[in-house]
């Protein structure tokens, strides 16, 4: 099954997260800030060989580095910059109109989100993604 990485600096909406995916047979990672993901994916510190996830579910507001700096840092990197990545934010479509340009953003989510929702759309990423 696919793997997915959750960053996410907020425990319960991590949590939520964690058990509404794995209901559907998802492994999980969980970082709490962008910093945190890098270390998860092998980045920084550079880690060759780290297995990365089939797709990330992003915060935007997190401490010590938030999901458009590490946006930045994925679509830098070549491991991981074709990794379909999912935004979640409460600040709608402000924060959206910055991710616009982002070739890896297959989908954005606005908090609160609907767990059925957040399901069929990753379902669907990750679906599309393996046929590439």
């Amino acid at each position: 099954m696919a793997t997915i990485l959750i960053v996410d600096d907020e425990p319960e909406i991590a949590t939520l997260l964690r058990v509404v995916l794995e209901k559907d047979g998802f492994d999980i990672m969980e970082a709490s800030n962008g910093q945190i993901a890098l270390e998860r994916l092998g980045i920084d510190p550079p880690k060759p060989g780290t297995i990365l996830p089939d797709l990330i579910v992003l915060d935007i507001m997190m401490p010590v580095m938030d999901g458009y700096a590490l946006n930045t840092r994925l679509q830098a990197d070549p491991t991981a910059k074709s990794i379909p990545v999912v935004v979640l934010t409460a600040k709608g479509q402000k924060m959206r109109d910055l991710f616009e340009v982002a070739p890896n953003v297959a989908a954005y989510l606005q908090k609160p989100f609907d767990p059925k929702t957040l399901r069929e759309l990753i379902a669907g990423i990750i679906s599309k993604s393996r046929k590439k």
